[in-house]
This record gives C-alpha cells, sequence and structure tokens, in this order.
C-alpha cells in the first residue's frame, strides 16, 4: 500500500501542476462549449417543433447524418480554415453539444399532452405565453436529460483540443499513446472520466429541479 501511495507521490510531482492546468483548460472547453450548445440547441429546437412535420422528418435525418461525422475530421476541417486558436475548439464542441439538446426540445415540446395547450388557450394565453409557461416546462425534463448526453459526451470530445495544440486532458492521452506510456494515458483519462461523472451529477439534481411537481408525482407511481 506504501508503494502506491509513493507512485501517487511522484506523479503529482512530476505532472501535479501540468495536471490541473489540463483539468482547468479541460473544464472551461466544456462548460463554454455546453453553454453555447444548450442554447442554440434550445432556439432551434423550439424552431423546428413550429414547422410542418413533413419538413421537421427531413431536417432531422440531415442533422443526424451530420452528428456522424467523426470530430476528429470536423476539428481538422475548422483548424484548416481557422488555425489553432481556442474558437476553433469551442465551435466544433459547440456544434456537437449542440445535437442531443435539439433533439430532446423537439422531442420534448411535441410529446407535451394537448389537454394542457388547449387549456393553455382556454385561459387566453398566447402562443409564446403558451410555449414559456406551459410547453417548456412541461418538456424541460426531456430538455435537461438532452444536456446531460452533451455534457458527456462534450468531456470526451473536448480531448480532441490536443490534437491541434490547444491542450486540455488529451495532452496526456495522446503523449502517452504516442510514447507507449499507460501513465500518462492514464492521467487523462481519469480525470475525464471523473469531470463526466461531476457533470452527470450535477444535471440529474438540476433535473429534479426543474421536473414539474405533477411529473414528479406521476413518475413516483
Amino acid at each position: 500500500m506504501s508503494g502506491f501511495f509513493d507512485t501517487i507521490q511522484t506523479l503529482f510531482a512530476d505532472y501535479g501542476a501540468e495536471l490541473l492546468t489540463a483539468i482547468g483548460v479541460h473544464t472551461v472547453y466544456v462548460v463554454i462549449s455546453v453553454v453555447i450548445g444548450f442554447a442554440v440547441g434550445l432556439v432551434l429546437g423550439i424552431l423546428l417543433s413550429r414547422v410542418p412535420r413533413w419538413l421537421s422528418g427531413i431536417i432531422i435525418p440531415v442533422l443526424s447524418i451530420f452528428q456522424t461525422i467523426p470530430g476528429l475530421v470536423f476539428i481538422g476541417v475548422l483548424f484548416i480554415w481557422w488555425g489553432n486558436i481556442y474558437p476553433t475548439v469551442i465551435v466544433a464542441l459547440s456544434v456537437y453539444a449542440m445535437f442531443p439538446v435539439l433533439k430532446n426540445t423537439y422531442t420534448g415540446i411535441l410529446g407535451v399532452e394537448g389537454k394542457y395547450i388547449e387549456a393553455a388557450k382556454g385561459c387566453g394565453m398566447s402562443s409564446l405565453q403558451t410555449l414559456v409557461k406551459v410547453e417548456l416546462p412541461l418538456a424541460m425534463p426531456t430538455i435537461v436529460a438532452g444536456l446531460r448526453m452533451a455534457a458527456i459526451y462534450t468531456v470526451s470530445w473536448a480531448v480532441l483540443a490536443s490534437m491541434i495544440g490547444l491542450g486540455g486532458l488529451g495532452n496526456f492521452v495522446y503523449r502517452g499513446t504516442s510514447s507507449n506510456n499507460n501513465t500518462l494515458i492514464l492521467l487523462g483519462a481519469i480525470p475525464a472520466a471523473i469531470l463526466a461523472i461531476l457533470f452527470g451529477a450535477v444535471i440529474d439534481v438540476l433535473q429534479k429541479k426543474v421536473t414539474p411537481r405533477g411529473l414528479k408525482k406521476e413518475v413516483g407511481r
């Protein structure tokens, strides 16, 4: 056991400062990208729920095809256009973080039962008021589930930042793979996994907070 702690102490002595910096950079990438992706995905999901079904039935499969493009390819294309600047990483991660939120927003709004919308209209609410006060609150648990997926996925995609020399935990992973050093790989992979778990746990709490009381009771039955 003492040998294990000695190893940990040695690793922190050798890589501690660099690891903390990498975790900080990685976290900033994730937070900024998820916030942007959530905002854009929410707006686009709302707009998509307002178009005819036949049109959304075309748009969503097209977006799904775009989502299958490997992140390495997409960030590589942006790198060719813009170079190794931070917006290259932020834009790439934001685009990928947007998709789960967009799809869940669309699904959540369409999943609101018609009786609630009719009741809102019967109370004299406008379309905007119905959206803000009825549809979005009822769809919010589904939307936040999309946010959770976006955050967890973005933690792993952010590793790609190191491919264009912009830091993050991917530095350890790629240095480890290029030098066949398992220790470096684990120094990058384990903190990334912990970050994913932490982001997921925080958003789980958020999801419980935003779930309307009526839905909580229905789920509890």
